[in-house]
């Protein structure tokens, strides 16, 4: 069943502790944070107002991150993406395992978002090497290794692996809950319960499917996240799809739409529209499914256009990268074949003295040789 797998929105926040920072800005940020799941623009608004004044390392990169995270609610991938490789240029200017491996998980997002599933798992193995430097039983190891492994879960998802994929969201699930401050991990929690519903629609399980979106929407609502109770709504509306209960899956529908208001979330929309037309068209209402697979068809142009323009900038980055370690790579070729030459020119140098003494000593040889034939 080739659901909208491909829609969900993924928001994991970043786990980076601010030093040094003056307590209104923290504050800021914290408000900002809360804002990015139903008001992107005023997220984005405050972190840019932000990025204006004098910040250290860990302060830059948070900012960073919150800007990429509030452009990704948007599924503005370009700007998204601008943000996020600055954040993971800064990081590498620190030595801190925790900011690093949060900002390689957040590009790993940006990946999966794009559906660069290859880039993502490469990124996730990247962060994996300094997330084994962040001590046991640490709230950031068991945030960070929920929010791995529930990338993870979704590329399998996206590459109708359900069995795996649930393998690793159950595990993300399994790490969340050891969080000491459970109010932290209620949106992250929402989102990992929606894919999972998904992962039990493929497989047909629909029970199943229905209790975990149940749960996507409980946790949604105890972190006042409307657009995430929104997606959980759509998820249970294909449920009811399923099971032909048409107006039900509406009721759903409409109370999703009204919640993601707000929102700006293209994939959102996208996922909402196409399933109110296949309601409407179900029921024979072939006005208000003509109108809803209108709104569906300009979404869905509107989000290819997006990743369209942020794919080009993947492959600019990735020409600059090449760049960058082609001349690296003629650098270093340069110079050994400097040293080759230098290291020829002595063997060349050793080779001719050799000669020159074996053949004087050859000569020496010949002249004692001679010496005796003559005396004898």
């Amino acid at each position: 069943m080739k659901l909208t797998l491909k829609i969900v929105s993924f928001l994991f926040l970043p786990f980076i502790f601010i030093n040094g920072q003056n307590t209104s800005d923290i504050d800021l940020i914290k408000k900002a944070k809360q804002e990015i799941y139903d008001n992107p623009d005023k997220a984005i608004h405050i972190g840019e107002q932000l990025l204006k004044k004098d910040n250290d390392l860990k302060t830059s990169i948070e900012i960073y991150m919150l800007l990429s995270t509030s452009n990704v609610a948007k599924r503005n991938f370009d700007e998204s993406l601008k943000y996020i490789l600055k954040a993971k240029e800064l990081s590498q200017k620190i030595n801190d395992p925790k900011s690093q491996v949060s900002v390689l998980v957040s590009v790993a997002i940006q990946y999966q978002q794009m559906e660069l599933f290859s880039k993502s798992l490469e990124t996730l193995n990247e962060a994996d090497q300094y997330l084994a430097r962040i001590p046991e039983k640490t709230p950031e190891k068991y945030i960070e290794t929920a929010t791995s492994n529930a990338i993870r879960g979704m590329v399998y998802k996206s590459q109708s692996n359900s069995e795996i994929a649930l393998e690793k969201f159950l595990i993300s699930i399994d790490n969340f809950e050891k969080v000491p401050s459970k109010k932290t991990t209620y949106s992250n929690m929402s989102v990992v319960y929606y894919n999972i519903g998904y992962c039990y629609l493929n497989l047909n399980q629909i029970d199943n499917a229905e209790q975990a979106f149940l749960q996507s929407i409980n946790y949604a609502k105890r972190n006042h996240a409307k657009s995430l109770e929104a997606f959980a709504l759509k998820g249970m509306s294909e449920v009811h799809k399923q099971k032909h209960e048409n107006q039900t899956s509406l009721n759903l529908l409409i109370k999703a739409e009204n919640l993601s208001k707000n929102t700006g979330d293209i994939i959102l929309n996208e996922g909402i529209y196409k399933e109110m037309a296949d309601n409407y068209l179900a029921i024979r209402q072939q006005s208000l499914y003509q109108l809803y697979h209108k709104k569906y068809l300009e979404m869905s142009f509107k989000r290819k256009q997006n990743e369209l323009t942020s794919i080009n900038q993947v492959i600019d980055n990735h020409n600059k990268d090449t760049s960058i370690k082609s001349q690296k790579l003629k650098s270093q070729y340069h110079y050994m074949q400097i040293l080759s030459f230098a290291i020829a020119g002595i063997l060349i140098i050793v080779l001719l003295y050799c000669i020159l003494k074996i053949r004087k000593q050859n000569k020496k040889f010949q002249k004692e040789i001679q010496q005796v034939i003559r005396t004898s």
